[in-house]
This record gives C-alpha cells, sequence and structure tokens, in this order.
C-alpha cells in the first residue's frame, strides 16, 4: 500500500490551551518504514494534559522506530498468543506510553492525575492496524460511506450498551465527557486493537471528541466525499500532504463554526494500492 498522510491540532474557540498532539504534524515526519499515525487528547489541568498526550504520541513513534531498526529488540511487555506481531507491537507500545505517563504523573505533583487517550493507525502489507484507548476515535470512509472503526472507552456508551436513550436523552445526557478508560491512570491498562483489510482509495480519520463531539458524522462523510480525487502519482510530498491537509483544515473549521468547544485535532490517512 502507498499511504498519503496529513495531520492538524486547532486550539478550538473556548480554550486557552492546546492539551491535544498528534503525528505527523509535519509531511517531513512521517516515515514510510513504520507508516504510523496517531491521535492524543490529554487531560489534567493547567499543562498536565499537553505533558501526557505529548509522552503518549512520542513514545508510541519512539517504539515504532525503535522496533523497526531491530525486530529481536526486548520489548517491556510479554506478547500476547491471542494476537500477531503487528497486533502486539502496537498495544505494547500504547501499553508503554501508558507506564511512562503513569511513571512521570507519580514523580511529580504537579502532574499527578493527568492522563490521555490516543487512537493510532499502523498499516503493514494490506492491513491497517488501529489501536485505541478512550473516546477519541477512528473512523473509516470506504465507497461512499463512513463507519466508526473504534469505540468509545466513555461513561456514555457504556450506558447505552445497557439501555435504549432516545437521541434527545443522548443529548441531555449529564456524564457525556467522561471517559471510563485513558492512559495514565493506572501502571497498566486495557488496549483494544482491531484489523481491517482497506480497499484502494479508503481514508481512516484519526480525531480527538472536540471533533468528533462538534461535527455530526453526516458532515463528516460529506466533506470526505467532496476530498478533490487523488493528486498524480508524481506530485511530491509536499503537495500530496496539501491536499489531505486541506480536508483537516475544512473539518476543524467545521467543528469551530459549530463552537469549538474543545481542542480539535484530526489526522487523516489515504490508502493507495500500489
Amino acid at each position: 500500500m502507498r499511504i498519503e498522510v496529513a495531520g492538524l491540532t486547532d486550539l478550538g474557540r473556548k480554550r486557552t490551551g492546546n492539551e491535544d498532539n498528534c503525528f505527523p504534524k509535519k509531511f517531513e515526519q512521517f516515515d514510510r518504514e513504520f507508516p504510523l499515525v496517531c491521535v492524543a487528547d490529554g487531560m489534567g489541568g493547567h499543562s498536565s494534559g499537553e505533558v501526557a498526550s505529548e509522552i503518549a504520541v512520542e513514545e508510541l513513534v519512539e517504539f515504532f522506530r525503535m522496533t523497526a531498526k531491530d525486530q529481536d529488540a526486548t520489548w517491556p511487555y510479554k506478547m500476547d498468543r491471542a494476537r500477531n506481531y503487528e497486533e502486539n507491537r502496537l498495544a505494547t507500545g500504547i501499553k508503554l506510553a501508558n507506564m511512562r505517563i503513569h511513571e512521570r504523573s507519580s514523580a511529580d505533583p504537579k502532574l499527578r492525575g493527568m492522563g490521555t487517550t490516543v487512537v493510532s493507525v499502523y498499516f503493514s502489507g494490506t492491513t491497517a492496524y488501529v489501536g485505541h484507548v478512550g473516546d477519541s476515535r477512528v473512523y473509516q470512509f470506504s465507497r461512499g460511506e463512513l463507519k466508526q472503526v473504534t469505540e468509545d472507552h466513555s461513561l456514555l456508551n457504556d450506558y447505552l450498551k445497557s439501555k435504549k436513550l432516545t437521541p434527545e436523552e443522548i443529548e441531555a445526557f449529564p456524564h457525556k465527557n467522561v471517559i471510563v478508560r485513558a492512559l495514565g491512570m493506572k501502571d497498566t491498562v486495557q488496549v483494544d486493537v482491531v484489523r481491517v483489510e482497506p480497499q484502494d482509495g479508503d481514508i481512516f480519520l484519526l480525531c480527538s471528541d472536540g471533533l468528533s463531539g462538534m461535527v455530526p458524522d453526516p458532515l463528516i462523510r460529506s466533506t470526505l466525499a467532496a476530498l478533490s480525487p487523488p493528486s498524480s502519482p508524481n506530485a511530491n510530498e509536499e503537495e500530496r500532504w496539501a491536499r489531505l491537509e486541506g480536508a483537516c483544515k475544512q473539518l476543524i473549521d467545521l467543528a469551530n463554526a459549530n463552537g469549538g468547544l474543545d481542542n480539535v485535532t484530526c489526522v487523516l490517512a489515504q490508502v493507495f494500492s500500489t
């Protein structure tokens, strides 16, 4: 697969600081030796949420960079035999990020209680591996249809599993932003990993809830459907980045136009058969 990628993060209209992070933020950062993309939405007040999301992204990317160079490198966690190598690699990278955040939080009183969500996609062969913790999301846009790949680790989603709620009851739910799983809360974390077999031209959207909570799915779908045709295979990296970055900006503008109540971050990755 050939992967085209772009990412953007924005303060939003109400926050005074940006606690979101993503990878890549610039086209030079994307490394085709380990085609990994991720978004992290930090929490904890003051600057600690920003610290947590930054650690999550840095640790995950560094683990993939290290294991790309040395597949025999020692991992900090044992392999789960129910998962293949790449699934274990993604889960281990996220667990390592969790451990680092928890260690930093425990060592510094100013950072006590910080945490972050994380969503990530790693492309290998003909498969996209999706790993996530929290309520940031991964969507797949394929053949004109938009599908949410991840399941929110949130109190609202847990409640929806046990009770049928009307759209009005969902809108009025008092604890809509409470998440039940995040990096940094404990020294261990459960990581969900999903395998997806994308088709030629499929687009993966990774986003914080500053986007998914402000822009309804039908509007996300129509924005991705209107994305201009793929650039020429001969186009340089910057031109291919700019094409998807324009779509990222459109989505962020929509979130801000609808109130921009939170930081807004999205990464777009489009898959092409080679």
